[in-house]
């Protein structure tokens, strides 16, 4: 009797379908919407992962470039005068920025503080911008486990139900719950690795970029 029942439990385990599509539809609304919401994290950060990628991939360039035509011009005003009106790199962006408020200045007394100033504001203002987004992956990293986390718990409570309602403690009645659950675990690290590990990446490429700024800073308040 009982190899019977243990040869029907196995059997309607075998049967049942646990492709991940299959679990999504058979969850309650509380999985479903852990999975959404961590799949919809996971695809935003990714977003975010490769617009930074290409991001300071391009700002290091064009960084590069504009340092070589800065110091190989006859002077400050005269590279200001040849830049175009609408500029996408950070460094262009802080020397233009601080021209303007050089020209602008009336009183030419205490000139290195006021610039020193300028450059600082702008350096912050740059790198504001690039870290834009930084947050989310932090949060994704920080939250999406403890997220994939409830939806496990949650799962293995209807397991539990399913137990106490059905009275069979057979495989075929918890594994469907149980792996409902751990899909939702999977999920939450799938979205959490990688935004951590990005954002440790982007963390480090902004310090350095930051230092570069410093760096042009420092040497262009040498020459006024």
């Amino acid at each position: 009797m009982e190899a019977d029942i243990s040869s029907q439990a196995v059997g309607l385990a075998s049967s049942a379908d646990f492709s991940l599509i299959n679990l999504f539809l058979k969850a309650d609304i509380i999985v479903k919407t852990v999975i959404i919401s961590l799949i919809a994290c996971s695809i935003y950060s990714w977003a975010i992962i490769f617009d930074k990628i290409k991001m300071f991939k391009k700002i290091n360039l064009s960084s590069e470039e504009f340092e070589e035509k800065f110091w190989r011009s006859k002077s400050a005003e005269t590279f200001y005068n040849s830049l175009p009106s609408d500029v996408e790199d950070p460094m262009t962006s802080l020397f233009k920025e601080s021209m303007q408020g050089l020209i602008k200045s009336k009183s030419k007394t205490n000139l290195v503080e006021k610039m020193g100033g300028i450059l600082e504001v702008g350096i912050e203002k740059q790198i504001s911008k690039i870290e834009k987004g930084f947050t989310f992956l932090a949060t994704v990293g920080s939250t999406a486990p403890f997220i994939g986390l409830f939806g496990t718990v949650w799962g293995i409570m209807n397991s539990f139900q399913s137990i106490a309602i059905s009275r069979n403690t057979s495989l075929a009645i918890v594994a469907p719950g149980i792996a409902e659950a751990l899909f939702a675990t999977a999920l939450g690290l799938l979205a959490a690795i990688p935004a951590v590990v990005a954002y440790n990446r982007f963390t480090n490429d902004s310090r350095k970029y930051s230092q570069k700024l410093e760096s042009f800073s420092k040497r262009f308040i040498s020459i006024i």
